[in-house]
């Protein structure tokens, strides 16, 4: 697994206002595969910043979201569905608890969760909509 951090979703009550508060209020840049009612991915220096609602992601999760660190989840964004395989077989030797193990997406990718001993969540996913950049960043449509 390569030492990068490229999604980080945080799980929100209310869409429009978190939406709201970092497209207006902070200034941040939302990128448009953003998916009204969905999910907003703002766009952001090295990362991407992902709304997503709250009982969406607990569905996703396969569990109840209690606040702190269950009502966000770290993404790692993998080059293939076999390197997301690989990351999930090394993560679950060193540890890790499979949530969701990785599937086909309804949105074209691969993807699944794992939370490391501390109980943070991860999610591995390829994506075939965002490339990566020669840096290693993910680049997320405009």
């Amino acid at each position: 697994m390569e030492p990068r951090i490229t999604l980080v979703t945080l799980g929100v009550a209310d869409l429009v206002r978190a939406r709201a508060f970092y497209e207006t209020g902070l200034g941040w840049p939302v990128s448009s595969a953003s998916v009204a009612g969905e999910v907003v991915f703002l766009r952001l220096e090295g990362v991407v910043l992902a709304l997503y609602d709250a009982g969406k992601l607990a569905k996703d999760l396969g569990r109840k979201l209690d606040g702190g660190t269950a009502r966000f989840t770290l993404a790692h964004n993998a080059r293939s569905r076999d390197e997301v395989d690989r990351i999930f077989r090394r993560a679950e030797g060193a540890g890790a608890r499979t949530l969701q193990p990785p599937q086909a997406t309804s949105w074209g990718g691969y993807s699944g969760h794992f939370a490391d001993p501390e109980g943070h969540v991860w999610e591995i996913a390829w994506n075939p909509h965002f490339p990566f950049a020669a840096d290693g960043s993910v680049v997320i449509p405009e």
